[in-house]
């Protein structure tokens, strides 16, 4: 294995905390301020006390608060990679605060890079606002869903938002176009569901009974076509692929569903000049992380899943 060049740092640097890493472990600190020393040689160093906040020594589970002085020892870092070009990009922003931006991401964009994937929104987002000290997804659309998606300008923004969907304190509700007849008003679907891999090696979810985990979602009806129908979706649960295996299991899989949809009536639907996947996040209900103001978000079907619509509807 190449190892990258090595170049030493000789001088302590001492880092004052600011309120983008408030609350954030030391551990993690350092990982992130000392890109390309080994985890182990900042464990060690923080064991033998080389690492100090406000002169004390801490543990590798201490977490910063804003103001605190870092004292970060000499060590040899590994000089930086070439980064990758990540061309910046905004997205239609639909709420935004010093605490937290909602934007309405469009299908066939992943929202962070990794597994084949160069970059994704947040990588675009930060090179489009170099001067933001702090943004992170606070939660996940696959790539080809459309819709709303939280983003946290504050680590303090963030935590709050994890532990409320923790606590199932908010309502994500989606949109979807599943194939058949659906016929339920209001359905509690809770299938608990596990992940596996393919031969491939390809990421995938199934219905497990047996060993899969809890996942709860409420789907209701709204508008019926001959061979489809408009569903609503609301998670209460946020397992992966949750609403498309729940959708599938019940034997309704979503129009454009590359993973759990059926091939035809995709090729179908790509002849139609319609090439994604029907499930967009139209609504989003939860407290704001910082003020508990309620807030209520909506994003309108993209114009392609409205003109399939209308499509179907004069085709009943």
């Amino acid at each position: 294995m190449n190892k990258l060049p090595q170049t030493p740092t000789f001088a302590v640097r001492f880092l004052e905390v600011d309120e983008a890493s408030d609350g954030q472990r030391i551990d993690n600190f350092l990982i992130r301020e000392c890109k390309g020393v080994p985890k182990s040689h900042l464990y060690k160093a923080i064991r033998s006390g080389q690492v100090r906040v406000n002169k004390g020594r801490i543990s590798s589970e201490y977490r910063l608060q804003n103001g605190d002085i870092v004292r970060v020892p000499p060590m040899r870092m590994a000089e930086a990679e070439s980064k990758k070009f990540v061309p910046s990009a905004e997205f239609p922003i639909v709420y935004e605060d010093d605490a937290i931006v909602v934007i309405d991401k469009p299908a066939g964009v992943a929202v962070h890079g990794g597994s084949g994937v160069s970059f994704g929104v947040i990588e675009q987002m930060r090179a489009a606002r170099p001067q933001a000290k702090f943004l992170e997804l606070a939660h996940r659309l696959d790539k080809e869903t459309s819709g709303l998606l939280i983003i946290a300008k504050k680590r303090s923004a963030l935590v709050a938002l994890h532990e409320m969907m923790r606590q199932s304190d908010g309502h994500k509700h989606y949109l979807a176009l599943v194939v058949g007849q659906w016929t339920a008003k209001r359905l509690e679907i809770k299938h608990p569901l596990t992940k596996y891999l393919t031969p491939d090696g390809e990421r995938r979810v199934r219905v497990d009974k047996a060993q899969g985990r809890y996942a709860h979602t409420i789907v209701t009806l709204l508008t019926a076509y001959p061979e489809y129908t408009l569903v609503g979706a609301q998670l209460k649960t946020g397992r992966t692929h949750q609403i498309r295996v729940h959708l599938a299991a019940e034997g309704h899989s979503i129009v454009g569903d590359e993973k759990y949809g059926q091939d035809a009536v995709r090729e179908r639907f790509v002849k139609m000049g319609f090439k994604r996947m029907f499930l967009h996040a139209h609504r989003l209900d939860f407290a704001h992380p910082l003020t508990g103001e309620r807030l209520r978000l909506e994003a309108p079907l993209p114009e392609e899943c409205q003109r399939l619509l209308e499509r179907l509807q004069r085709q009943a």
